[in-house]
């Protein structure tokens, strides 16, 4: 599990997006980055737009280790089909993700953690692990012991986000399926993602 030495919000001025579209975001109040010298914008390279995008998408799945990042990277060059779309489909199968998109947590670090403490099962079979990947028609559910926490309330009744069409979810059981493989467009990101300028980062 990597671990996050800065505040996620942080992440959000550093890139200076609101990368999850939340209303708490200090980029809605300051809308420049952290830091001494964090007003100071100026434009950046070829490099400099490629490694935002690969830091966008990294923040984004929770800020994500540069090693298991790359390590995903590698597995979409390897599939057939466009890399970037592979990227993306690789990390919306990420389990963390699942239980994101399912609206189970507020944010992606919550489910990073709600996984890591055994509160979601897979094919009825407890799943610790956040980069466990979910294939096709896996049935993810919360443990029945877990039903009643507070943050699961909380996140089912929020209108921040909702539930994208390649997942299925019963909000009363907990319980939905992973219908399909989203492909870039499927997938709701509150900001542009560029996945292809990801991919040239790599490719340099």
């Amino acid at each position: 599990m990597s671990k996050r030495q800065e505040s996620k919000y942080k992440i959000n001025r550093r890139l200076g997006v609101n990368l999850w579209g939340r209303a708490k975001s200090p980029l809605n109040r300051r809308e420049y980055g952290p830091g001494q010298h964090g007003q100071r914008r100026k434009k950046p390279s070829d490099f400099g737009t490629q490694l935002m995008a690969k830091q966008k998408l990294k923040g984004y799945y929770g800020n994500i280790g540069e090693r298991q990042f790359r390590r995903i990277y590698q597995e979409a060059v390897r599939r057939r089909g466009d890399t970037g779309e592979n990227l993306v489909e690789l990390l919306e199968r990420r389990l963390d993700a699942v239980v994101y998109r399912m609206k189970l947590v507020p944010t992606v670090f919550a489910a990073r953690q709600f996984v890591n403490h055994g509160h979601v099962l897979v094919n009825g079979k407890r799943v610790n692990i956040p980069s466990y990947q979910v294939k096709d028609n896996d049935v993810i559910e919360v443990k029945e012991r877990s039903k009643q926490l507070a943050i699961i309330l909380e996140a089912i009744q929020s209108n921040e986000r909702d539930v994208p069409a390649y997942l299925e979810f019963d909000s009363s059981a907990l319980k939905g399926k992973y219908i399909r493989g989203p492909k870039l467009a499927d997938v709701p990101y509150p900001v542009v993602m560029e996945p292809n300028l990801v991919v040239e980062f790599y490719s340099r």
